[in-house]
């Protein structure tokens, strides 16, 4: 199972790289295998990404930004749900992966019961949180929306460019 990460290598917005950067670098300290795939230097990673993100895990433009995770064809989530696993120490059943033995996330998980010999996950209803215990992350749809219209206003950018290359030759 080869772990993907959608990343954009250009993107203008610092808090997109930061978000980049934040997941590649807990993936290598967890020596965890996976792919960086740019979705802004190949059109083909770009709509395969924006194709397999589920719709009711798309923010509300219908355009998901990097960096978005993947195991396999699999959706795991974006960023947000990636910090919400690293929060709670939950990244390999985040990522479909089985933790290794001994870890904290083994441990948890062989008390609860919920790692099956493939690594997925035992199905379990999880409560609703109640208003005290949500994390609702101040500001983070504001960062977003800005994080959302920079991309759009990069590829839109890039249309144009590639449009007066192509009249150019």
């Amino acid at each position: 199972m080869v772990i993907k990460v959608f990343l954009a290598s250009s993107s203008g917005s610092t808090a997109i790289k930061k978000k980049q950067q934040d997941v590649v670098g807990f993936l290598e300290a967890l020596k965890v295998e996976y792919t960086q795939l740019d979705i802004a230097c190949n059109e083909e990673n770009r709509m395969w990404m924006r194709q397999n993100v589920p719709e009711d895990k798309k923010p509300s433009n219908g355009i998901p930004l990097p960096p978005q995770i993947f195991n396999e064809e699999s959706y795991c989530g974006d960023y947000e749900t990636f910090f919400d696993a690293k929060e709670d120490n939950s990244v390999y059943a985040f990522l479909g992966l089985p933790p290794p033995p001994g870890s904290k996330e083994a441990v948890q998980a062989d008390k609860a019961g919920l790692i099956v010999e493939n690594g997925t996950h035992g199905e379990e209803a999880e409560p609703e949180a109640t208003p005290e215990e949500s994390t609702g992350h101040a500001g983070e749809e504001e960062e977003q929306e800005e994080d959302e219209a920079e991309v759009q206003e990069e590829e839109e950018e890039e249309d144009l460019e590639e449009t007066q290359e192509e009249e150019a030759e």
